[in-house]
């Protein structure tokens, strides 16, 4: 906490908050663009791969990481197109911005891959109860599927290393979806050799196992992205700084009525209620105002920020309707 207002008083006395110079953050940018951009080809380059091991061993628990590998490229040109969106505003159509593009995106990814783990159980439950022939791989189908596999999961699991030092959402979804593909590559790895050297069952069951752990693992992903565009209130933590940040902006402020800050995308839109005097002149509160919604909306956190002025605090708050 007192980090946070120290944080603030930097702020307030600077008109900025140090970090990063304009060089530095355009050498960021293209940073997460080359993540991005390499994880695409790498999961083309993967999927080719992972495709020829199906066809060489006809694994159910293959076939899933593959299926799982395709829905990667559909999920990354997602995830571009949200990028390339949210980089080409229009103030006439898109008055806000297009930050709600983000977990959108992640929304439609999150989808995607819970249908194809339903349909992967679906698929390994009429292979259980069917009586196909057993499933047996040659010493040459095997070098091959072991290969491959072990192959994908390491470069995955070099990928996942690169894109978790970055703080941008995207690229921390790619990350978490290397992370996904390192698990379910082991896992169908596993089961293809359970079900070779053991039992045949062990392969539907393995692919099963991926399914669920997709459906699971995408569907918490699901609620915490609607998390930030119902507008979910940020933690007191945070309240508590803005509200430092508001009653050491000016001397002439009397009272806080109202903070409140709420998600809109990935950031947050701020309301700030201050009361002045009844009596002062209105360019002097107009200034005041201004200035305090100028410093709210440096903080990297905030999208937008809505100063109120005020002459007294003993009334409704206002925009009761809307919120009963």
């Amino acid at each position: 906490m007192l980090e946070g207002f120290t944080e603030m008083d930097v702020l307030a006395e600077r008109g900025f908050i140090p970090g990063m110079s304009k060089e530095e953050q355009e050498k960021l940018a293209n940073s997460e663009t080359f993540a991005i951009r390499i994880s695409n080809v790498a999961n083309m380059v993967l999927f080719a791969a992972k495709v020829y091991a199906s066809v060489r061993s006809g694994s159910l628990a293959i076939i899933a990481s593959t299926l799982d590998s395709l829905l990667d490229l559909l999920s990354g040109f997602i995830l571009w197109f949200t990028a390339f969106s949210m980089q080409s505003p229009n103030p006439y159509q898109y008055p806000i911005g297009k930050k709600r593009m983000q977990p959108l995106g992640i929304l439609v990814f999150a989808s995607v891959m819970a249908t194809l783990g339903l349909q992967i159980i679906l698929e390994s439950m009429r292979t259980l109860v069917s009586d196909e022939g057993g499933f047996r791989l040659n010493k040459d189908q095997e070098r091959w599927v072991v290969g491959i596999m072990l192959s994908v999961t390491l470069v995955k699991l070099l990928l996942m290393l690169y894109c978790r030092t970055f703080k941008n959402e995207i690229v921390k979804a790619y990350a978490q979806d290397h992370f996904f593909d390192v698990i379910t590559n082991v896992i169908g790895l596993v089961a293809v050799l359970l079900a070779n050297y053991f039992d045949d069952w062990m392969d539907p069951v393995g692919a099963i196992i991926l399914a669920l752990y997709t459906i699971r693992t995408w569907s918490l992903t699901v609620l915490e992205n609607v998390n930030t565009l119902v507008g979910k209130s940020a933690a007191p933590e945070y309240l508590q700084k803005l509200t430092y940040l508001c009653w050491n902006h000016h001397k002439a402020v009397r009272h806080i009525d109202t903070v409140r800050a709420y998600t809109f995308g990935s950031h947050y839109f701020v309301e700030v209620d201050i009361v002045l005097p009844a009596d002062m002149p209105l360019q002097v509160a107009h200034d005041i105002g201004e200035k305090l919604q100028e410093k709210l909306e440096l903080l990297p956190e905030i999208e937008r920020a809505f100063v109120h002025l005020d002459y007294e605090f003993s009334h409704k708050p206002e925009h009761a309707q809307s919120r009963s």
